[in-house]
């Protein structure tokens, strides 16, 4: 790329010169993102001025792997604060039109004939905003993953914190909507726990949930049944009347090892005492 910008010193030189018309020109090219660059600067510490000159720099000295970089860190910035992605790809267009504007102006003023090298020149101008977007994408989408599995993995966690009281009983508090994603997270969960930590007595309170579907009511006996298998006795407290109800109409009923208290200081009072 460095090879077809012959006239980089100078050209640099003339952009550095006519650094507010190329600022002032830009901002006339980016109609929707001008009125957002003060927000940017404010929600993500990015200065989208200082950051067109960066790039244009660089483009123009043929300086590939600080492109590279640059580019890794704006994907990471804008991934990192969410800011819409819309506003990016006007303000590289904007880049890009005013790039050749003034390469336009330079030949003029300068008297440089560019057109021998005319081809090459587009070629190295544009593969540098195109590799700056690709970069900037691919590392936008994979941090952006990366912030959502670890939220994904934070949800999952607290939607089922799994207490331990000593060394053989812990708490589940089941708190909120129970739904069919959650109740498959709640079986992940509780079973690998249960593997792990040997849990020999698990005390469900449900006395945060006041309804729950006929699916997920199913689907949480097969958990209590499965934490049978493992070894590990369910004590179920807090049942709503609402639930008990469908469990009723549905003719469902707990396995007989599976036992049922009123609230969890029950519970905590019988298989906590000392």
């Amino acid at each position: 790329m460095a090879d077809a910008l012959q006239n980089s010193v100078e050209l640099k030189e003339f952009f550095q010169n006519y650094r507010t018309k190329f600022q002032n020109k830009l901002l006339s090219e980016a109609v929707n993102v001008k009125d957002k660059i003060d927000e940017i600067l404010t929600v993500g510490n990015i200065d989208l001025i200082t950051n067109a000159h960066k790039l244009v720099g660089y483009i123009i000295d043929g300086q590939e792997e600080e492109l590279r970089i640059f580019a890794k860190q704006e994907g990471i910035a804008w991934a990192t604060h969410s800011i819409d992605l819309s506003f990016k790809l006007e303000w590289i267009q904007a880049i890009r039109r005013t790039l050749w504007t003034f390469i336009e102006k330079f030949s003029e003023e300068m008297k440089k004939e560019l057109a021998p090298d005319f081809f090459q020149l587009e070629q190295a101008v544009n593969t540098g905003l195109d590799s700056f977007l690709n970069t900037f994408f691919i590392n936008y989408s994979t941090y952006k993953d990366s912030l959502l599995l670890a939220h994904r993995q934070l949800v999952e966690n607290l939607s089922v914190p799994i207490i331990p009281i000593n060394s053989s009983v812990c708490i589940l508090p089941l708190i909120g909507t129970i739904d069919f994603f959650r109740t498959n997270i709640l079986e992940e969960k509780v079973l690998t726990e249960i593997g792990r930590s040997r849990i020999q007595t698990l005390i469900i309170d449900m006395s945060g949930i006041a309804d729950m579907e006929i699916e997920v009511i199913h689907h949480l006996m097969k958990i209590i049944d499965g934490t049978a298998m493992m070894g590990c006795k369910s004590v179920i407290t807090g049942l709503r009347a609402e639930v008990v109800r469908k469990m009723i109409n549905l003719d469902l009923k707990f396995d007989q090892k599976t036992k049922t208290l009123g609230t969890l200081q029950q519970a905590l009072k019988e298989y906590l005492v000392s």
